[in-house]
C-alpha cells in the first residue's frame, strides 16, 4: 500500500509580497506571488498599505496556488506560514489566514522563520525531481532588505548565527543608495542593471572596519551620501553623466564587504560549501563574484534560482515540509512576531 503524499500549503506575507505555494513530498507544484505595486510612488514599503493589500490578495493567491498545483483542499497535510521576522501588520494577515484555513480543514499548522525559509529554498525540488541541495554542514550568506547574516547550517532545522549586521542590511544599502541617485523603488535591481555598463573601480567609498564576522553598512551609506552631495554641488549633471560608474562602484563596495566576511567565515569554520540566499542573492554581481570565488578558493557554491531569491511561499512550504517530519506543529494560540531570531 502506497503511503499518502505529504502536501504542504505555504503562506508568505512578511513584507509586500503575498505568496502561496504547494509542495508535495519536497517537490514544488505551484508558487504564486501577488506583488504590490502601490509602494513605488512612496519610495518604500508603507506598512498600513501593505497590510491592506495582503487582505485583498491572500484568498485569490491561495486559490490560484491550489488550482495550479492540481490538488483538492482536503489533500493538504498541513499549512506552513511565516511567523516572522517582518512587518507585523503584514505577518498578521498570513498568520490569521493560515490558522482559519487549517482550522476549517482540521489539519495542523506550522510556524516558519522567514530567514530559515530563505536558506531552505536551496532544498526545493522541481516537479521533475531536479535540484542542487547543499551538503551539510554549509555556510549561508543570507542577504535581504532587512537582514545580512552568516549562518552555519548543520541540518535542515539546525542553524547557528555566526555573523550579522550591527546596523543596516546590505539590501537597505542598495535601496538607499538608489534613492540618493533618484532611482525609483525598489532601487537595488536598478543599481544591478546600470552597474553592468559601469567601471566598478571608478569611485571608492569609505569601508567600515568591523571585528569578527559581523557587518556594518551605515558608514558606507554615509560615505556615498557625502560623495553624491559633493559631486553634484560641483556638477549638477554628475549623476546623469556617471550613473553606470556610480552604480558599479556602489555594487562593488557592497559585494566586497560581503565577500570578505564569508571568506573569513570559511577560513575560521573550515567549511567550504557556501550558499547565498535572500533577495540580494538575485544580484548578478554577487552571483558572479561567488562563482569566481568558487574557482579561486576551491569552494563548492550554491546559488538559488531567481524565483526562490526574493520572498516566496515555496521556501516557507519546504521548511514546513521538514518540520512536518519532526511533528513540529504549533498551537492555534500562536501570534506573529516582527522580530524573530534565527
Amino acid at each position: 500500500m502506497m503511503s499518502k503524499p505529504i502536501i504542504i500549503l505555504g503562506i508568505e506575507s512578511s513584507c509586500d509580497d503575498t505568496s502561496a505555494a504547494v509542495i508535495q513530498d519536497g517537490k514544488i507544484l505551484s508558487n504564486t506571488i501577488g506583488s504590490q505595486k502601490i509602494h513605488q510612488q512612496y519610495g518604500g514599503v508603507v506598512p498600513e498599505l501593505a497590510s491592506r493589500a495582503h487582505q485583498q490578495n491572500i484568498i485569490p493567491v491561495v486559490h490560484q496556488a491550489i488550482n495550479e498545483a492540481g490538488i483538492y483542499k482536503n489533500q493538504i497535510s498541513a499549512v506552513a506560514f511565516t511567523r516572522g521576522p517582518g512587518l507585523l501588520g503584514s505577518l498578521l494577515v498570513g498568520v490569521s489566514f493560515a490558522k482559519s484555513f487549517a482550522l476549517a480543514l482540521d489539519i495542523p499548522i506550522i510556524d516558519v522563520n522567514h530567514m530559515q525559509g530563505h536558506i531552505l529554498a536551496h532544498f526545493i525540488k522541481e516537479k521533475d525531481g531536479s535540484g542542487n541541495p547543499p551538503n551539510f554542514p554549509f555556510l549561508c550568506l543570507t542577504v535581504s532588505g532587512g537582514h545580512t547574516q552568516i549562518v552555519r547550517v548543520k541540518d535542515y532545522l539546525n542553524f547557528e548565527l555566526i555573523g550579522e549586521t550591527i546596523d543596516d542590511a546590505a539590501g537597505e544599502a542598495f535601496d538607499k543608495s538608489a534613492k540618493l541617485l533618484g532611482l525609483p523603488y525598489p532601487g537595488g535591481p536598478l543599481i544591478d542593471k546600470y552597474a553592468k555598463d559601469g567601471n566598478p573601480n571608478a569611485f571608492t567609498f569609505g569601508i567600515p572596519k568591523v571585528d569578527g564576522l559581523n557587518f556594518s553598512f551605515s558608514g558606507l551609506k554615509t560615505s556615498i551620501l557625502y560623495f553624491i552631495q559633493k559631486k553634484t554641488k560641483e556638477n549638477p549633471q554628475f549623476i546623469e553623466e556617471n550613473l553606470a560608474d556610480i552604480c558599479a562602484s556602489i555594487q562593488h563596495s557592497i559585494i566586497n564587504i560581503l565577500m570578505k566576511k564569508i571568506e573569513k567565515a570559511a577560513k575560521e569554520t573550515q567549511i567550504y560549501d557556501i550558499a547565498i540566499a535572500g533577495g540580494v542573492s538575485a544580484n548578478s554581481g554577487l552571483r558572479m563574484r561567488l562563482t569566481e570565488m568558487e574557482q579561486s578558493h576551491q569552494w563548492k557554491t550554491y546559488i538559488p534560482p531567481f524565483s526562490y531569491c526574493t520572498d516566496n511561499a515555496a521556501m516557507i512550504a519546504i521548511t514546513g515540509y521538514y518540520k512536518y517530519f519532526n511533528k513540529e506543529f504549533c498551537s492555534q494560540e500562536i501570534t506573529a512576531k516582527a522580530r524573530l531570531n534565527i
